[in-house]
């Protein structure tokens, strides 16, 4: 497809999304209202999706997500989107049940456009077991689109974002690297397959990942989008707590800390950086690699803290399902730099 038939927007996929402390700064202010105790789960824990308990042993799981288009084939981007969307079910330790289309279309484009990018959305979907129930459209200058999706999770199993504990390690599931390689194809400066390897990714569900770890015990989960590692990491910390990560250790896509040398970035990489300056430490870590951790994922891995005992194995059992699961650092007591880096050949 050319750029003409989808409008090649300068900021798709998860670096559309408003910066982290803007949303800080908005949500805060709204009117909580009168406590509803089913509520489990709200956006006053920024965590990845709502659960709200029907009962001891159901709860249900709502998120919503969409966004203008990354890549210029419509079907891809499809894929791509219901993938991301999907994905905040999973982090919850979740299964998918129903879904609703979220459309914005220009009225003058080709509707064969509009078919495919639903096309590929409904195939993702069904490939995470569950039933596409309806949507909405509206028409618009560009084209937006995403998923409304409900899950079903265990009220007493569900994995918050913030419920990490120190000594836990941290184990990644997907590379590193999504923005700064779509920022360069933009401008066709991508390594030779690095694009593909990327569209890989961000269309493989997070389902394999969670239902793995449904057998250990896992203190916290995010998966990890438009914020960047750190940003995710940031919330993860909860204000009270403190982490080493190891980036020698983090799986990174072949091509993407060259591109990042060469400041092919997104600006939604620096809104990170600057929100997270005073919470993170850089020890001899290059340039690079900095972006990289910046660096805002669309449709990217799950982030585990898990117990030190158990992490081995769990990241054992992810890479025998074809995983590029690594672990990534561990979780400490509170110290005064909230997010320590470093690399773990050199400590």
């Amino acid at each position: 497809m050319s750029e003409k038939e989808i409008i090649f927007c300068k900021s798709g996929g998860c670096t559309a999304k408003l910066g982290a402390g803007v949303l800080e700064h908005i949500l805060e202010r709204l009117p909580k209202g009168q406590k509803d105790e089913n509520l489990l789960v709200g956006y006053d824990s920024s965590d990845d999706a709502a659960v709200y308990k029907l009962n001891d042993y159901q709860a249900f799981v709502q998120t919503l997500d969409f966004f203008p288009p990354m890549v210029e084939d419509p079907y891809l981007f499809g894929q791509i989107a219901a993938t991301n969307a999907l994905s905040d079910i999973y982090a919850m330790g979740g299964d998918v049940k129903t879904a609703l289309n979220i459309v914005c279309f220009p009225e003058s484009m080709d509707l064969n456009i509009l078919g495919k990018i639903l096309q590929g959305g409904a195939e993702k979907v069904q490939e995470a077991g569950g039933s596409l129930a309806g949507g909405h459209s509206i028409a618009d200058s560009d084209v937006k689109y995403g998923l409304s999706v409900t899950g079903i999770v265990n009220p007493k199993k569900i994995w918050k974002n913030n419920g990490a504990k120190s000594g836990d390690k941290l184990i990644l599931t997907k590379r590193l690297g999504v923005g700064i390689i779509c920022a360069a194809n933009r401008v066709k400066q991508a390594p030779e397959g690095a694009m593909e390897q990327v569209i890989a990714s961000m269309t493989t569900l997070n389902r394999t990942a969670s239902e793995i770890a449904r057998n250990f015990c896992i203190h916290a989960c995010t998966d990890v989008t438009g914020f960047g590692f750190l940003g995710h990491l940031h919330e993860m910390m909860d204000g009270r707590l403190s982490s080493v990560i190891y980036a020698d250790q983090v799986p990174v896509f072949d091509g993407a800390m060259e591109c990042a040398e060469e400041f092919l970035l997104t600006a939604a990489g620096q809104k990170n950086r600057n929100h997270l300056e005073g919470y993170v430490k850089f020890e001899d870590i290059s340039f690079g690699m900095e972006e990289v951790l910046y660096d805002p994922q669309t449709s990217g891995g799950l982030l585990f803290a898990v117990p030190k005992a158990q992490a081995d194995d769990l990241c054992e059992k992810l890479q025998i399902a074809g995983l590029p699961a690594a672990i990534v650092g561990e979780v400490t007591e509170q110290k005064k730099s909230e997010i320590f880096v470093i690399d773990y050949k050199k400590k």
